[in-house]
């Protein structure tokens, strides 16, 4: 499993009390307007420029009002997180008694589902907004660990002046995302929160290594369905003389016949019991199953994509759309693919290996990630895009929707060929 990167607040060998002070004078700088000490950490960056653009006021921001308490039961138990519950608590619950932190879980919505900590420490979170039912996103509070963790996608601690808001100067937090592993979206995070003074690398650490943990389970639990569908096909696969496969909701390969199976097939959405055109097999029959599909694919593949759609503007998450003479179909992206369709799209003639792995890592030695990276892309998107050089096909429509805002582009992504071209549709927008 890869390791997420973890993006700690203090530097290295630097006194924290000395930081926190230097930050307060980056903070009152850059809200007066002047010129100031030092470069906040480019996540930090990104996210004030998108709370100044919220309107977030540094002194009087808020959590939103607290959900009802029959509204927060609901959340709770709708969150794929409930089950976890006794987990994380077991992981975290230790530490935040020893080092007087607070433990929150919240859903992907930033909205706080549990808390739990020192008696003290919960007074103390009472006084800033962190209780339960309170909705911590940066556009309610500003830069914050939970709001900008799940913003960016990524493992986060974020430290005295770097909140945006005032009130929050005084604290030290660490998020990390929690994923549903079947899709790889965010079902929430898992925070530990506490004094300043407190602050340390090893706290993100531990959150990260915990929600990967949470990850793990569910991980697991996708498994054992998998296995119960497996159960349920096997009377009907007995009878059956064509290819067929067997796949749950969101297209995992549970089992197949007369076939080598994917791992994954990508279903549009809406897909009903009939006719449908997959990408990788074809036109194909499908019959609904309890928990997935039956899918029996007819042979010959569709005709060539005519058009596709990057879609990085939507308030969900970025997506991809591709059109031809059998219809369309829409699918999430992940943020790799995002961005090298968002790089591809840039560079219309075409782009080397190198020329990717230096856009997107900032290291023209990287092939093998770019080249493997390219190579699942290119097996989910059948006709979409070519190899050597890498681009998109000949005569295919290519459109992206981008953000209004340069800050909204990608923002999980830290790319230097993706901050580059946030910089120009910033400069652009300046004229």
């Amino acid at each position: 499993m890869m390791q997420p990167y973890l993006d700690t607040s203090v530097p290295a060998g630097v006194d924290p009390g000395e930081y926190a002070r230097l930050l307060r004078r980056v903070h009152q700088a850059v809200l007066s307007g002047g010129r100031p000490p030092a470069s906040l950490r480019p996540v930090i960056a990104d996210s004030w420029e998108r709370v100044r653009r919220s309107r977030v006021d540094p002194d009087a921001a808020r959590p939103t009002p607290v959900l009802p308490r029959e509204e927060l039961q609901r959340h709770r138990s709708a969150s794929p997180l409930a089950d976890l519950l006794p987990m994380l608590r077991q992981s975290l619950m230790g530490v935040a008694e020893e080092a007087s932190y607070i433990m929150v879980v919240a859903d992907e919505r930033c909205r706080v589902l549990w808390r739990d900590g020192p008696v003290r420490m919960r007074r103390i979170a009472d006084s800033t907004g962190v209780v339960e039912g309170s909705q911590w996103s940066e556009e309610a509070v500003g830069t914050n660990a939970l709001g900008t963790s799940l913003a960016v996608d990524r493992p986060l601690q974020v430290y005295s002046a770097e909140h945006y808001t005032r009130g929050l100067h005084q604290v030290t937090c660490s998020s990390a995302p929690v994923h549903d592993p079947r899709n790889g979206r965010a079902l929430g995070a898992v925070i530990l929160s506490g004094p300043a003074r407190t602050v340390h690398p090893t706290t993100l650490a531990l959150v990260s290594a915990v929600a990967q943990h949470a990850e793990s389970q569910l991980r697991g639990r996708h498994h054992a369905h998998l296995e119960r569908l497996r159960a349920v096909a096997a009377p009907l696969l007995s009878g059956i003389r064509e290819n067929v496969l067997v796949v749950d909701s969101d297209g995992w390969t549970a089992t197949a016949a007369g076939m080598d199976p994917p791992r994954r097939v990508l279903l549009p959405r809406g897909l009903q019991d009939g006719g449908a055109w997959l990408s990788g097999l074809g036109q194909c029959q499908v019959e609904p199953l309890p928990g997935g599909w039956l899918i029996r694919p007819g042979g010959g593949e569709a005709p060539a994509p005519t058009e596709v759609v990057l879609d990085l503007a939507g308030a969900a998450a970025p997506e991809v759309t591709v059109r031809g003479p059998s219809g369309g179909w829409t699918h999430r992206l992940t943020l790799r693919h995002c961005e090298l369709l968002f790089l591809l799209s840039r560079h219309r003639e075409g782009c080397s290996a190198a020329r990717l792995a230096a856009d997107l890592f900032g290291d023209p030695e990287r092939l093998v990630t770019v080249r493997a990276e390219m190579s699942r892309l290119r097996r989910h998107l059948g006709g979409v895009v070519e190899s050597r050089p890498y681009r998109f096909s000949e005569g295919l429509r290519v459109a992206v929707r981008t953000p209004d805002y340069a800050a909204d582009l990608l923002p999980a992504s830290s790319a230097p060929g993706i901050r580059r071209a946030r910089e120009e549709v910033a400069r652009a927008a300046h004229g």
